[in-house]
């Protein structure tokens, strides 16, 4: 059992080290921490830390630095995540502004978190199983090219360029438009397949070759929208903290690189619209990310909660990426609650 001083010399240790990558003495306590201790006091301190496996001496330091474990009670007792500058949360609302699809949005969304941590930003893509069919256009590009749009109710909106051998004309694309609004509007993707299938039979018989063009890329533009996706930026944040990989850089690039480790890692973190997490080191090491530390949280996306996060070495400054995540998840979540 930790005594609470000595919680606050670890506090004292991770603010440190992560400050400065150098290896906390308890000299170094002393004169930068108002504990009102002896040096002693705090190297008996450190050695019942060390005794919990919550520091570790490095072998070319008389320093200490934390352990996984140590990062781990230390996120635990935060008593609260550092609130953002006001130019930060300006910044949020400037950035992000007023999203025109959810593909732009969370484009941006992926690229402030990443400039507002210095870390490797994630951010899921909402599921889709709720999600409704709000309106399907056909854009006339050419005699025989046709562009088709599939806009959601979350703001989600996919489109396909299509080349045909029909000729298109107005009319045809008007008549088609009507017949496939009429199948599609309202109903969850899920559905939408079914539905469509019926579309042709519902046209002229010179329209229903179009037709069928349009209903197989629209089946096509349902089932992007069902896979589970994620966006990431700030790879390179990665080379700045190389010496913080013992193991090199190259097996976090490799394990980064598979989206479907990353998103079965967010999906075993307890995270929702409000909640924070952060998984640690070792705690990572089914997934080949030990060396790093993910912080995540959920936004709020057609009665959805998908989530987003960013990933680093685990001497990450925890408050402050954990302040970050929260407050862009907050905003993304009313940002897509207004569309």
């Amino acid at each position: 059992m930790v005594s609470e001083r000595s919680l606050e010399v670890l506090k004292a240790i991770v603010r440190d080290y992560v400050a400065s990558r150098e290896p906390v003495g308890s000299k170094t306590i002393v004169e930068r921490h108002a504990f009102g201790v002896s040096a002693a006091t705090i190297r008996n301190d450190m050695a019942l830390l060390e005794d919990e496996q919550l520091i570790a001496a490095p072998h070319t330091s008389s320093g200490r630095v934390p352990t996984d474990k140590g990062y781990r009670l230390f996120v635990d007792h935060l008593a609260g995540a550092r609130p953002l500058s006001s130019a930060q949360r300006h910044a949020i609302e400037t950035f992000l502004g007023a999203p025109n699809d959810l593909d732009e949005v969370l484009g941006r969304t992926v690229r402030l978190l990443s400039q507002l941590t210095n870390q490797v930003a994630l951010v899921q893509y909402p599921s889709m199983v709720r999600a409704r069919v709000q309106h399907v256009e056909l854009v006339r590009l050419g005699d025989a090219r046709l562009m088709v749009v599939l806009i959601t109710d979350t703001a989600r909106v996919e489109q396909r360029v299509v080349e045909t051998d029909v000729p298109l004309d107005e009319d045809s694309l008007g008549e088609l438009r009507t017949v496939v609004n009429g199948a599609t509007v309202g109903l969850l993707l899920q559905d939408v397949p079914t539905a469509l299938r019926a579309v042709p039979q519902q046209l002229r018989p010179d329209a229903q070759t179009l037709g069928g063009v349009v209903v197989a890329t629209l089946i096509e533009q349902v089932a992007a929208n069902r896979q589970d996706r994620l966006l990431m930026a700030g790879a390179a944040n990665l080379a700045k903290s190389e010496q913080d990989f013992s193991g090199g850089l190259f097996p976090v690039l490799e394990a980064i690189e598979e989206q479907v480790t990353l998103l079965r890692l967010f999906g075993e973190m307890q995270v929702d619209d409000i909640a924070v997490a952060a998984s640690i080191g070792v705690e990572n090491a089914e997934y080949g990310l030990d060396a790093t530390s993910i912080v995540a949280g959920g936004y709020l996306a057609g009665g959805e909660v998908a989530r987003l996060g960013v990933l680093g070495p685990t001497r990450m400054d925890y408050g402050t990426n954990m302040a970050a995540v929260r407050a862009v998840a907050r905003y993304l979540s009313k940002l897509l609650g207004e569309h």
